[in-house]
């Protein structure tokens, strides 16, 4: 056993002293070594992309009748068609705890039981994306990125797609031209005062630790768990200030890509999002990342005049056709992103599409139904079955899609949100 420990690491170790459980952020880098990958070998990664209000029922999902690699895509999903041999649509999953049919995303990733704590009407757990950060996010600059729409109709409760380890929303980023400095810019700042910066923010975590701990005795149960919630978040501060301190003389890789336009909305920003995953991923500045996809805006960058939220009780009629269109543009997007990821070369010879995986879907189906979550699957990063359409028993948990890409990508993970099992057709 070590008998040598800076400040730090004792921070990290005094869990059983604040009555905390051991700190993972130790634990994240003795877990990632089982799903890292060796030297010269590209990583793997995840990217979800989330929509609010689901899709059109009538025009998006293929024909039940006709499964696996024999099937026909969809009106709404035929701008795929030339990727259709690298993508796989399911059909039958869904959260069994979902009951709010204007929340397209609070729970998509983390199949949640929001009552599962007493005396609250909203608790949520881990999502995915943040389950893979933790496995794979300490090798990289950013644990994980979060991206969003200026405008967010119809996905819920939330800073982003993505939710921590206790269940509290991560924030994102909702301007283009902010996420490319964050990714690409270097910091003005001199190398001294950023360290002092660091410095001074441990300090005052230290007070605020020191503080915490004088009033831990005595307290009731009830204050005894806020106070633990406290301690996690804490935790987390001292997790980012780390990471902040171990790039702190690594200079940001140069963007592959100009600044973009500011000002961008809809199907614009909808572009340069992707274009920005795709150099997130290329100069490996992360390995996990999430979108919140625009509703309203995309639709009025169409000429489309219905709100996302009219749209979304479409009957046959103007709704309806707006509806539709949307979901066509949606693919015709998603096959620009993923011909992107297949012309990114990396090392071997082999492509950024060969070791990423990529989730366009949303908790809701269609009318506000929340059943047959929509879900299309593309890229090799988690080792599934492409070029299929499955159709799974009805409400299959959408989490036993979730637990069987984990466990492709490699991590070890027995369980995820409600998951009842691994989906074996969907394991190549």
């Amino acid at each position: 056993m070590k008998t040598s420990f800076n400040r730090r690491h004792f921070l990290r170790g005094t869990g059983a002293l604040i009555a905390l459980p051991a700190l993972e952020s130790i634990g994240f880098r003795r877990f990632a070594s089982a799903a890292s990958t060796t030297p010269g070998t590209p990583p793997k990664r995840s990217v979800f992309l989330g929509t609010g209000f689901g899709m059109t029922k009538e025009t998006w999902f293929p024909d039940v009748a006709k499964t696996g690699t024999d099937y026909e895509l969809s009106e709404g999903l035929s701008p795929l068609v030339r990727h259709k041999s690298d993508i796989t649509v399911v059909q039958g999953c869904s959260n069994q705890f979902t009951n709010e049919a204007h929340w397209g995303s609070t729970f998509w990733l983390t199949g949640a039981n929001r009552y599962s704590v007493a005396g609250q009407n909203m608790a949520n757990s881990i999502s995915v994306d943040q389950v893979v950060a933790q496995q794979l996010g300490q090798e990289t600059r950013f644990s994980s990125i979060q991206l969003n729409s200026s405008e967010l109709q119809g996905h819920g409760p939330g800073l982003s797609l993505a939710w921590d380890q206790r269940g509290k929303p991560v924030a994102g980023q909702s301007d283009p031209v902010q996420v490319f400095h964050k990714l690409f810019s270097a910091d003005d700042l001199p190398l001294e005062q950023r360290q002092a910066a660091i410095a001074e923010n441990r300090s005052v975590l230290d007070a605020v630790l020191s503080e915490a701990k004088r009033v831990q005795r005595g307290l009731s149960t009830t204050d005894t768990d806020k106070l633990d919630e406290y301690f996690q978040g804490i935790r987390d501060i001292e997790t980012r200030l780390n990471k902040d301190e171990d790039w702190l003389d690594v200079p940001k890789i140069k963007a592959p890509l100009d600044e973009p336009a500011p000002g961008l909305k809809g199907k614009a920003e909808i572009e340069i999002m992707y274009q920005l995953i795709v150099a997130a991923l290329q100069t490996d500045s992360t390995r996990a990342l999430t979108y919140r996809l625009p509703a309203s805006t995309l639709l009025q960058s169409l000429d489309l005049k219905p709100s996302a939220h009219n749209v979304s009780h479409y009957s046959p009629g103007e709704r309806m056709e707006a509806s539709k269109k949307r979901d066509k543009v949606h693919s015709e997007l998603l096959a620009g992103l993923i011909d992107k990821l297949k012309a990114t070369k990396e090392a071997g010879g082999s492509s950024l599409f060969d070791h990423t995986t990529v989730t366009f879907g949303s908790n809701i189906s269609s009318i506000h139904y929340l059943t047959n979550c929509p879900t299309v699957i593309a890229g090799r990063g988690a080792n599934l079955k492409l070029g299929q359409h499955l159709v799974l028993p009805e409400d299959t948990p959408l989490c036993n899609v979730w637990l069987t890409m984990l466990q492709g990508m490699g991590i070890e993970a027995e369980r995820h949100g409600d998951s009842s099992g691994i989906v074996k057709e969907l394991q190549a």
